[in-house]
C-alpha cells in the first residue's frame, strides 16, 4: 500500500510540474514588440501641408522645403518640417513627408501607414488613448482672431465676444472645447481646414475664429486686416488644460523605441529654441511674403 501511495504521489507531482510548466510558458509569452518604423533609416511622417505656420505646401525647395511623397513638384515646409529635419539629423534618418487630411492623421499612424504625425496636434487625453506622444515640441496658448474693422476688435475677454458668429477648424480643441466656453456665441459650421477657417473670417462669413497662437501670428502676417485677441492674464479667458496647449508628435501605441529617439532630441531644446524656430517659420511662410 505504501509503495502504491508513493507511486501515486510521484505521478501527481509530475503531473503538477508539467501543468505548472505549461501554464508558466503561456504566461511568459509576450506580445510582439512594436517596430520603430525607422529600421530602414527613413522617418516617414504625415501632416496636412495646409496649416501654416506649422506646415504648408509650396512649389519649390526654397527655405529648406522637402518633397511631398508622391506629389511631383510640390514641397512641404513649416515649423513641423523644421522639427522633423532636426530629428532626422540627430538620428541619422532620411525624411519622407506624406500629405493627408486632418481626420486621417491618427488612423494612419495607428495602422502604420506612416511612422509619426508631426502636424500641430494637441496632446489631449482623448488622443493619448489612441496613440503615444513624444514631446511636447511646442507650447501653444489659445487665442482668437477678428478683423480690424470688427465690433469685436476691442474685446478684452470672452464675454465681449457674446453674440458674434464664430468658427474654428473641425476636430480640434478650438471648435470642440474652446468656442462653447463663449456664452452667447453664434457657433457656425466647423471649417474643414485652417485656411478655410481664415477665409471665413476674411470674407466676413464669421466675426471671429478661435485658434492657437502660432496659427494666429501666421494669419496676422498673411492678412494685414486681422487682429489678434489674446486674453492671457485675464480672468475671462479660455479654460484649457496642459494637454490642450502642449503640442506633440504622435506615433503608434507601444512604439517606445521611436518615442525615446524623438524625446532624446526634443528634451535638449528649450522653449526659446521652439519659439525662435516658430518665428523663422512664420517669416518664410508663403502668404507673409
Amino acid at each position: 500500500m505504501r509503495n502504491l501511495r508513493t507511486v501515486l504521489s510521484v505521478i501527481l507531482a509530475l503531473s503538477l510540474c508539467l501543468c505548472l510548466t505549461a501554464c508558466g510558458g503561456s504566461k511568459t509569452e509576450e506580445a510582439p514588440a512594436v517596430k520603430s518604423g525607422v529600421e530602414d533609416g527613413v522617418l516617414t511622417i504625415a501632416m496636412e501641408c495646409a496649416y501654416a505656420p506649422y506646415n504648408w505646401t509650396q512649389y519649390d525647395d526654397s527655405n529648406g522645403a522637402v518633397p511631398i511623397s508622391g506629389s511631383e513638384g510640390e514641397y512641404a515646409n513649416g515649423y513641423d518640417v523644421m522639427i522633423a529635419k532636426k530629428l532626422c539629423e540627430a538620428n541619422g534618418w532620411e525624411l519622407e513627408v506624406i500629405r493627408t487630411d486632418w481626420d486621417s492623421l491618427v488612423p494612419g499612424v495607428q495602422s502604420g501607414i506612416y511612422d509619426a504625425v508631426i502636424a500641430g496636434q494637441s496632446m489631449t487625453t482623448d488622443r493619448m488613448q489612441q496613440v503615444d506622444f513624444a514631446g511636447p515640441y511646442f507650447y501653444a496658448s489659445i487665442v482668437c482672431l477678428t478683423r480690424a474693422d470688427s465690433a469685436f476688435a476691442s474685446a478684452k475677454g470672452l464675454k465681449d465676444l457674446s453674440g458674434g458668429r464664430c468658427t474654428a477648424q473641425i476636430a480640434t480643441i478650438w471648435y470642440d472645447s474652446m468656442l462653447p466656453q463663449i456664452q452667447g456665441a453664434d457657433i457656425q459650421t466647423a471649417a474643414e481646414t485652417a485656411p478655410a477657417m481664415l477665409m471665413a473670417l476674411e470674407t466676413g462669413s464669421v466675426d471671429f475664429v478661435c485658434t492657437d497662437m502660432p496659427t494666429a501670428l501666421g494669419a496676422c502676417a498673411a492678412y494685414s486686416d486681422m487682429v489678434l485677441l489674446d486674453f492671457t492674464g485675464s480672468e475671462d479667458n479660455f479654460d484649457a488644460d496642459e494637454g490642450e496647449i502642449n503640442i506633440g508628435i504622435s506615433m503608434m501605441k507601444g512604439n517606445t523605441a521611436l518615442k525615446a529617439a524623438i524625446d532624446s532630441v526634443l528634451s535638449k531644446m528649450t522653449v526659446d529654441d521652439f519659439n525662435a524656430l516658430m518665428d523663422q517659420a512664420i517669416s518664410v511662410q508663403p502668404l507673409s511674403e
